[in-house]
């Protein structure tokens, strides 16, 4: 991923928050030179000192199949975006996007039954704890689950490279700054307003 040295983000800590707040991510492998990309849930887990991404996807999926041959797997996290117009500067100039992105590259591997079911409980444990009548592993047929569980294949991959980039306006003075965030928060879509909390945050952080 091109970064532009003030956009580049390199506090770890800050990039894996990043990737569990914004965990449906795509996940990108290739077959005889074709890119391939699935929309997946997907957990951080850490073992030692070393960092894996789990999910699973439909056994009738081919993509599970490129894992072995694939020299580099790629998973892109993304979180809120929005245009910018050049009319919210003090100045003449240009529009253009701002964003957060983050891309992780390693190997993967297929998880074993165990492995698969242990993440799945996770899963659900993460997602389902909050509402009203959470519907967690244990609440879940046996028939129905091994059922399922023929369906869909689980995965690992090991971390082995991370790049991140926050583009959130930090090349603009305070004074377009402020007003960006608010021209953000007047936009109709959830993803500007979204995007003018993490640029205020940023202000706030910086403090």
């Amino acid at each position: 991923m091109y970064i532009p040295k003030v956009f580049k983000v390199t506090n770890i800590d800050e990039i894996l928050e990043f990737m569990k707040e914004n965990s449906f991510a795509t996940l990108v492998t290739t077959k005889k030179g074709k890119p391939i990309a699935s929309h997946l849930p997907l957990q951080l887990h850490k073992q030692g000192e070393v960092y894996y991404i789990t999910g699973h996807m439909a056994y009738g999926n081919p993509q599970w199949r490129t894992f072995e041959s694939c020299e580099d797997i790629l998973v892109i996290y993304q979180g809120p975006h929005s245009y910018i117009s050049s009319s919210w500067y003090g100045h003449e100039n240009v529009p253009t996007w701002n964003y957060q992105a983050v891309h992780v590259y390693g190997q993967a591997s297929i998880l074993g039954e165990e492995e698969l079911k242990q993440d799945l409980i996770a899963l659900l444990e993460k997602y389902e704890k909050h509402g009203d009548n959470p519907v967690l592993w244990d609440k879940l047929s046996p028939q129905l689950l091994e059922n399922e569980l023929k369906g869909i294949v689980g995965f690992k991959i090991k971390v082995e490279e991370v790049q991140a980039a926050y583009k959130l306006s930090q090349n603009r003075n305070e004074e377009d700054y402020h007003n960006i965030i608010g021209k953000l928060q007047k936009e109709e879509n959830l993803n500007s307003h979204q995007l003018a909390e993490v640029m205020k945050m940023r202000i706030k952080d910086s403090k």
